[in-house]
């Protein structure tokens, strides 16, 4: 067994459908210039380097947080008029009427429940021009109370004006 095995050369196909297919691919690729479509301009280049940079900047987008309350903020109901004409009195019975309870005294503002998503926040506003000017800025409602045994006052209408 002195035989020295030999092998058989490979040959290339000359014909047929993988001869075909070869052949194919180096003509596209003679064909194929890549400089033929590479940028002639250096600042049309930089115009799209710019837009696409903005194009990939409007994708990161940062959602905002809803800052909106989920409960509505109350209706300002302020009461205003002269003294000893019935502010008081007329706050405390609009609580009761609300919440079943009695108030013995006002101290600041009253915020009560009137409806499934509403509130009212009653504020009783002494007779100078000061605090006047201060909640008629800050008031959805004024209630204007006047003592029918005195009579019009000037002071009372003086809101009006505000």
């Amino acid at each position: 067994m002195d035989t020295k095995q030999t092998h058989k050369a490979h040959r290339v196909r000359k014909a047929g459908a993988s001869a075909k297919k070869k052949q194919q691919k180096t003509k596209n690729a003679e064909k194929n210039n890549p400089k033929a479509f590479a940028m002639q301009s250096a600042q049309r280049a930089d115009r799209m380097a710019r837009r696409k940079a903005e194009l990939d900047e409007k994708k990161f987008h940062v959602p905002m947080a809803d800052r909106t309350p989920k409960v509505a903020p109350p209706i300002v109901v302020a009461v205003a008029g002269p003294p000893q004409s019935g502010k008081s009195t007329l706050i405390k019975s609009l609580v009761r009427r609300y919440t079943k309870h009695t108030l013995s005294e006002i101290r600041g503002p009253v915020t009560v429940v009137s409806g499934k998503h509403q509130r009212l926040t009653f504020m009783e506003c002494s007779n100078d021009i000061s605090a006047m000017t201060d909640l008629a800025k800050v008031a959805d409602l004024v209630i204007l109370t006047i003592d029918a045994s005195f009579g019009f006052e000037m002071e009372t209408f003086e809101f009006l004006n505000l």
